[in-house]
């Protein structure tokens, strides 16, 4: 795990609850190779609306990071994402998960 480009991704927020996607524990890797960075990535939903813009956003900013010229976001359900155990403790409060 890119420690360092895991916190650059770290203002990029889910549209409806208006929370990081790092703080929400959805980023579950984050890798970069020369100017190659890649994302493994879930979503709160299977079906969520929201999976294009996700992925578009996670995308554009690993670009604006300096070096970083390519940019793969992959989406992926395992393991299935459970915010009682991936969030923050910060997101867990104000989810009200505890």
């Amino acid at each position: 795990m890119n420690q360092e480009l895991l916190e650059w991704l770290r203002p990029v927020q889910d549209p409806e609850l208006f929370l990081s996607l790092v703080d929400l524990g959805l980023v579950y890797s984050v890798t970069k190779e020369g100017g190659a960075a890649s994302v493994k990535m879930t979503l709160t939903s299977p079906g969520c609306p929201a999976a294009g813009y996700l992925v578009d956003e996670v995308k554009k900013r690993l670009l604006e990071y300096p070096g970083v010229e390519t940019a793969d976001v992959q989406i992926v359900f395992e393991p299935k994402w459970d915010p009682r155990t991936m969030a923050s403790d910060e997101v867990k409060d104000r989810l009200g998960i505890w």
